[in-house]
């Protein structure tokens, strides 16, 4: 197995980690950064998040460059990016920081995304690259989550609720390219929506 396939493979370990720390009843306090209360666990959830997310972009970039490219990377890669994300807004609403329905939103249309490129693939064999308004997505997803866990450590000293504001940001990016992304490859489901032939 080569280095981009283990770092997958160990961002798909840490996702139960993940879980037990935040959702398991540990009592181990808080901890105050920058005037702001954390606790603990949320603490260690969020560099768990982090450490993830930075493994998710690390792995890419040496596949690509260095030709390691496989069949178990194109489909543990991107999988093991969802199952994190959606463990992670999961979480949140369970502890009351994110709505319900932002959360439904964001899920769908990963899962949608996900299977229409599967569906491009079969179709030509082209892989549908991320483009600006998904890049925007993603970064405003990951850098939401870890504010989110972390009480908005350095901004609620001023009262500005940034992980808020990045989550509605990357709610309406995930709508956005979603739509961008079903645009654009509207040409797969042309058989799908023609007129019947006699």
């Amino acid at each position: 197995m080569n280095l981009p396939n283990k770092l997958t493979v160990i961002r798909i370990l840490l996702i139960p980690l993940f879980m037990l720390v935040l959702l398991l009843p540990l009592h181990w306090g808080n901890i105050v950064l920058a005037g702001t209360a954390i606790p603990k666990t949320s603490l260690i959830g969020a560099i768990i998040f982090a450490g993830a997310s930075i493994t998710d972009f690390v792995d890419g970039q040496i596949a690509r460059r260095k030709h390691l490219v496989t069949n178990f990377g194109k489909f543990a890669d991107p999988l093991a990016d969802k199952m994190l994300v959606m463990t992670a807004f999961i979480i949140l609403v369970q502890m009351g920081k994110v709505p319900a329905w932002v959360a439904a939103i964001i899920v769908c249309r990963e899962l949608a995304v996900t299977g229409l490129r599967l569906i491009v693939v079969e179709n030509n064999g082209e892989v549908m690259a991320a483009k600006m308004p998904g890049k925007i997505k993603t970064a405003s997803q990951m850098f939401s989550i870890i504010f989110l866990f972390l009480n908005d450590v350095f901004f609620a000293n001023i009262h500005f609720p940034i992980g808020q504001v990045l989550l509605y940001i990357c709610l309406f990016f995930t709508i956005y390219s979603g739509i961008e992304y079903f645009y654009n490859a509207r040409h797969v489901f042309a058989d799908s929506f023609g007129k019947d032939k006699e």
